[in-house]
């Protein structure tokens, strides 16, 4: 039997994936709607095409953007592909999520995350075109701020953020959440009082009970991609800051890292770990583990199930499946600069578009993209699910 733990009213929506990975059931109710903003990008039933972007820099680390639609080159599952579409997308609305680590292991960085993101969001989000969220992750997972093109919405949600004080090392049977309950989400409608998840009883655990896990770094990712991500059109990107310790995930990694590739998001990671946290210094961790992508649905390649993933090594795959960047956090390299190189690749991707050779079939479709210029590297994602291909035509 799976453990009981509690989650937020304002968590209970982004919740409901999790609940149907995990085999539960949940009586429905009423939901509130989500003001999304509309991009200026067409589309079209009747032509489909795989969208892929990619950001290419020099050896140095450069941005080179000033390639060709010639200049590339695209395969699937080993076969050549046209490129039918091809665009540099420096302007486009832009969907960014932040999601950020809350757990002790953060409680000595957290300060700097949430400074350089007041910053990130000044500079990144333009109000007339872009819109973000935020999401907190410990022991549950919280939508702190939905989407919505307003730096001060957002700067006010990066303002709530706090260490989860109790972490999952509390055996009292606390609910221990100390975020404001009862708030409405998205847009109005409450949802019930009381009742903890899954099992009701006021949001409390029976006494003497550990709650399990302390840190949903993969239902997190999996929760943004498929109940906020997979409903946007146009660019998407999901920034994690964490040091990529997984601890009570009901779903794997490979799980997270499907869901965003079938709501085309890139996730990018920022690796912080506090090395001087006991929290980072040895000590198990369950739940999630590294195993089941791609045997469930014909991924690319399983990965072996470990006890203690490292957490860099986690954070590296999720960025490289998905198309983002990974960034490692230290004295020399502040969040802050890290924020600007993201920032930096974000207005200077390339669009690549093709309609597959294959048909429809629900298979993960390897793609390789890459350049003729010698000494460049192309950052994009590994590939897509065959079901998940939007129907689009030509921005």
């Amino acid at each position: 039997m799976l453990p009981e733990y509690r989650i937020s009213r304002r968590s209970l929506l982004l919740a409901l994936p999790a609940l149907r990975l995990a085999g539960l059931a949940i009586a429905p109710f009423g939901r509130g709607s989500v003001s999304v903003a509309q991009t200026p990008t067409t589309f079209s039933t009747d032509v489909k095409v795989v969208n892929v972007l990619a950001t290419v820099r020099n050896k140095k680390g450069e941005i080179v953007s000033n390639l060709t639609q010639d200049d590339f080159t695209l395969a699937e599952d080993g076969h050549s592909q046209m490129i039918r579409y091809f665009s540099r997308e420096t302007d486009l609305p832009l969907t960014l999520g932040l999601l950020v680590d809350t757990s002790m292991s953060q409680r000595r960085v957290l300060s700097e995350e949430r400074d350089a993101s007041h910053q990130f969001f000044q500079d990144v989000l333009r109000e007339d075109k872009d819109q973000a969220f935020l999401i907190h992750f410990d022991r549950e997972v919280e939508l702190l701020q939905d989407l919505t093109p307003s730096r001060k919405k957002l700067e006010d949600s990066l303002n709530l953020l706090q260490i989860n004080q109790r972490d999952d090392y509390d055996d009292r049977g606390q609910s221990g959440g100390q975020y404001p309950q009862g708030g409405q989400y998205p847009q109005g409608g409450q949802y019930p009082q009381g009742g903890g998840y899954p099992g009701g009883g006021g949001g409390r655990y029976p006494t003497g009970q550990r709650r399990g896990g302390g840190t949903k770094l993969y239902d997190a990712i999996l929760l943004a991609s498929e109940e906020l991500m997979a409903k946007q059109k146009g660019r998407k990107a999901i920034v994690v800051l964490t040091d990529g310790r997984d601890r009570g995930s009901k779903v794997s990694q490979g799980q997270a890292v499907e869901a965003a590739l079938r709501a085309d998001t890139i996730v990018y990671s920022i690796y912080f770990a506090d090395e001087e946290s006991a929290f980072n210094n040895g000590g198990g961790f369950g739940g999630g583990g590294l195993g089941g992508y791609g045997r469930r649905r014909g991924g690319p390649g399983g990965y072996p199930q470990q006890s203690g993933p490292d957490g860099k090594k986690v954070l590296q795959q999720i960025s490289a499946q998905t198309g983002g960047g990974f960034f490692e956090a230290s004295k020399k390299q502040t969040v802050a600069s890290i924020y600007g190189r993201i920032q930096e690749e974000l207005r200077n991707q390339y669009s690549l578009g093709y309609t597959s050779d294959q048909a429809d079939s629900g298979t993960y479709r390897k793609i390789s993209v890459t350049v003729k210029p010698k000494g460049l590297i192309v950052q994009a994602r590994d590939g897509y699910y065959a079901d998940s291909r939007g129907s689009q035509a030509r921005p």
